[in-house]
């Protein structure tokens, strides 16, 4: 039996809910109208609606916003198999544009290659989404390391 035909594990409540925490507090996927949309061991799933915010000149999704959705995806997979309490950074990575990401939505699907004590592999692939149609647009490689927790909000420099 193959991955794909097994039942996908479930992700503890606890940690689910300090995964969606930790991509709530990130400024830039609110801003851009990102979404958590699927959660498991080692996998994370961000979504993206197009608009003319995350387009480039010629109406696809701009390099640099595929860039920064797979790399968030990347981080929560991993953040899904770290210890409570743990945050992550990304230490690199590589992404591959495969075709012009011309469509509605775009999907950043990201998946443990090798969990780590204080590093962890992911890949991410990133789809875009027209009607039924699903596309492959770039792959990511990222190394991401293990850091610790996120302060309080009251102790966050204000940089209004």
């Amino acid at each position: 039996m193959s991955s794909k035909d097994q039942p996908a594990a479930t992700l503890a409540a606890s940690k689910e809910a300090e995964v969606r925490a930790s991509f709530a507090r990130q400024g830039l996927m609110r801003g851009i109208g990102a979404a958590l949309a699927e959660l498991g061991p080692g996998r994370c799933r961000v979504e993206l609606p197009f608009s003319d915010l995350v387009g480039q000149q010629q109406g696809f999704f701009h390099g640099g916003v595929i860039g920064a959705v797979a790399d968030t995806a990347g981080g929560c997979a991993a953040l899904t198999l770290l210890p409570a309490g743990s945050e992550v950074l990304t230490l690199e990575y590589k992404i591959n544009f495969l075709r012009p990401a011309a469509g509605a939505r775009l999907a950043a699907e990201g998946v443990v290659l090798r969990p780590g004590r204080s590093v962890t592999v992911t890949r991410v692939d990133v789809y875009v989404l027209t009607g039924d149609r699903t596309t492959l647009c770039a792959a990511l490689q990222q190394s991401i390391m293990r850091a610790p927790g996120a302060p309080p909000a009251s102790a966050l420099p204000d940089h209004r």
